[in-house]
């Protein structure tokens, strides 16, 4: 059994306003919770602190909770939730992050069964494989490199793993993208481990990559990566983000 929360906030640097913004007649929030529901979650709810968020949740029926403004991300938000919910240490988890519209429910519920196969791990998470040069050598995708256990060892906006040998040129000679692997940004959490993660100050390798999950890294908690049973869909960052996921949606979507 494991739970979805949907944190959610009204302002984002690049597109203010995102999850309320409308795609194929519904707001991108409301694509969000859908894509929950079709999940095995046995709950699903927003966590936001603005009451515009707050209001249309509520018109698509969704279960709200009001969070505090203070909180520096998503983790924090659902932490908050699970302490006012008082849910136990051991219970699930799954933060869905509220600009992933097309996120497919099979995704949710396999990233929430690898805390029950890794009896290890105080987090899951998924990965796929790079699809090009060009997301390894693009910043703003996040690349994750494993052990043989399927444990983190680190996740980087840096072009990772290298082929020393595929740029003996250096940076702009690489060649190669073999073994890259994409970080899908779906985490579930044991809730005591998300306790501990919210409690936590940001760490030097998350100040200097802005990665949060690294800080779970540097205080020894064990991330499980699995290859994604699937590519997400687009998530939207930017208003060309919002008009690839509007087609998408508009024609029956993934």
């Amino acid at each position: 059994m494991f739970r979805v929360v949907v944190p959610a906030r009204y302002e984002s640097t690049r597109l203010p306003g995102k999850v309320l913004l409308p795609l194929a007649g519904k707001p991108m929030l409301q694509w969000v919770c859908e894509r929950a529901r079709a999940s095995r979650a046995a709950e699903v709810l927003v966590a936001t602190d603005d009451a515009r968020i707050a209001h249309a949740a509520g018109l698509f029926g969704a279960q709200v909770i009001t969070t505090a403004v203070a909180h520096p991300s998503g983790t924090d938000r659902i932490a908050e939730v699970a302490w006012l919910r008082h849910w136990p240490d051991e219970d699930v988890v799954v933060n869905l992050q509220a600009d992933e519209p097309l996120m497919p429910p099979a995704l949710i519920d396999q990233v929430s069964g690898l805390l029950e196969t890794h009896a290890w791990a105080a987090i899951a998470t998924l990965a796929g494989a790079a699809a090009s040069l060009e997301e390894l050598l693009d910043p703003s995708v996040v690349k994750v490199v494993v052990d043989r256990h399927d444990r983190a060892l680190y996740f980087s906006r840096a072009p990772i793993p290298w082929d020393r040998d595929g740029a003996p040129a250096g940076l702009a000679s690489q060649r190669s993208f073999a073994g890259a692997r994409r970080h899908i940004g779906l985490y579930a959490y044991r809730v005591g481990a998300l306790k501990q993660l919210a409690a936590l100050a940001p760490t030097p390798l998350e100040r200097r990559e802005k990665l949060e999950q690294l800080r779970a890294l540097e205080n020894g908690m064990a991330i499980v990566v699995a290859e994604a049973a699937e590519r997400p869909g687009q998530d939207v960052n930017t208003a060309q983000d919002l008009e690839r996921a509007r087609a998408l949606l508009e024609h029956g979507g993934p």
